[in-house]
């Protein structure tokens, strides 16, 4: 008995000398840990035009990927441009591989309950693309046919639950998925509207159809309860909208009309 209250006594000073180390981390956010870094790990996707993709000289170029590198450069750390996919995304988040997700990431009610987000700051929607002339003019004409899709993505999620019937299948990025429609191994592709017209290059052989699907707000995704993060990245976007610089790089990557940030009074 003698020997386990001194152990007790042992473990009970160790906590003790311990306690304000602990009590630091589980304060220390990731804005803490980036500006002391002076790096932010950014999940970013490299197949994903013109969210983000690879140029013919090997840059890794994209809305997305001018949006991370300003909010970097207004933080002033560096960013380094970590590949992601729609399905490896957000467990590299969680297990901490990368700090932020800037990659296409539709804000929905079930990825809330693990991540946060910031404010959205594109507003796309799915809708499903065919070769021209097909017969297929909605989702509702998929039962028994061959849609492509990403997998991990919202919009396969989507498609599975409008066409229970319709044949899915998954690729790992959007311009394989593109070509299995070009070479006749699926009747349909769905995404986003900008990806699909992206991916495709606008392809006149290909048409894309119907009415949208969903109504997908786009978002920077962060770790659960990581608000001083999440504000730091919000305040910078909205820095970048109130001085011109959103709306620059939007129009950059984007033939429509400009959507202006959510704004929230000063």
């Amino acid at each position: 008995m003698k020997g386990d209250a001194m152990w007790k006594s042992f473990l009970l000073s160790i906590l003790l000398y311990l306690s304000p180390a602990i009590a630091t981390l589980a304060n220390a956010g990731t804005l803490d840990d980036v500006l002391a870094r002076g790096e932010m790990n950014a999940g970013v996707r490299y197949d994903s035009p013109p969210f983000g993709s690879v140029d013919s000289s090997g840059k890794v170029v994209g809305f997305d990927i001018d949006i991370i590198q300003e909010v970097g450069k207004r933080l002033g750390v560096k960013v380094n441009l970590v590949e992601v996919t729609a399905k490896s995304r957000i467990p590299m988040l969680e297990s901490g591989k990368i700090d932020v997700i800037a990659a296409a990431l539709t804000h929905t009610r079930e990825r809330d309950r693990n991540l946060d987000f910031t404010i959205s700051y594109l507003i796309d929607g799915q809708k499903i693309m065919v070769p021209k002339g097909s017969a297929i003019r909605s989702f509702e004409d998929l039962g028994g046919k061959t849609v492509a899709s990403v997998q991990g993505s919202y919009n396969e999620a989507t498609i599975r639950k409008l066409a229970p019937n319709a044949r899915v299948l998954v690729y790992q990025e959007y311009p394989q998925a593109f070509l299995a429609l070009k070479r006749g191994l699926a009747d349909g592709f769905t995404t986003i509207v900008t990806i699909l017209e992206s991916v495709s290059n606008k392809d006149p052989d290909f048409e894309i159809i119907g009415d949208f699907l969903t109504s997908e707000p786009i978002a920077l995704g962060v770790r659960e309860n990581d608000s001083k993060w999440r504000d730091a990245l919000n305040f910078t976007l909205q820095d970048m909208a109130d001085d011109g610089t959103y709306r620059r790089i939007f129009e950059r990557h984007f033939s429509f009309a400009y959507q202006p940030l959510e704004m929230w009074a000063p």
